[in-house]
């Protein structure tokens, strides 16, 4: 089975997709700042989990394969982690990882 696909438009970087998709354009602003916020929130989240994971990695003076074994994750994954590269992981992955160290993640909504 071939499926061929077309792109009729990319929205350029920087650009706003809201807008692409036909919202009114002070809707499409709007909509574009929650994108972001929601986004920046996600990150923090994740850069907060990788600090946690660092720390417990230095605290132990791991070297990162045995942090990589401890934590079921290849070495260069537990070096993606020191490196802050959360676009690598999800949330959920990196709270499985904190849960192997013996810590326990808790969820705070305000």
């Amino acid at each position: 089975m071939n499926i061929e696909t077309k792109s009729m438009h990319i929205t350029p970087v920087g650009g706003n997709v809201f807008a692409d998709l036909g919202f009114k354009p002070e809707t499409a602003v709007e909509l574009q700042a929650e994108s972001k916020r929601i986004i920046s929130e996600k990150f923090l989240i994740k850069e907060r989990l990788m600090a946690e994971i660092s720390v417990w990695i230095v605290e132990r003076k791991l070297k990162q394969v045995e942090a990589a074994h401890i934590l079921g994750v290849t070495r260069p994954r537990v070096s993606d982690v020191i490196n802050k590269k959360s676009v690598k992981f999800t949330i959920d992955a990196l709270v499985d990882m904190l849960s192997r160290t013996g810590k326990h993640v808790m969820l705070s909504v305000k």
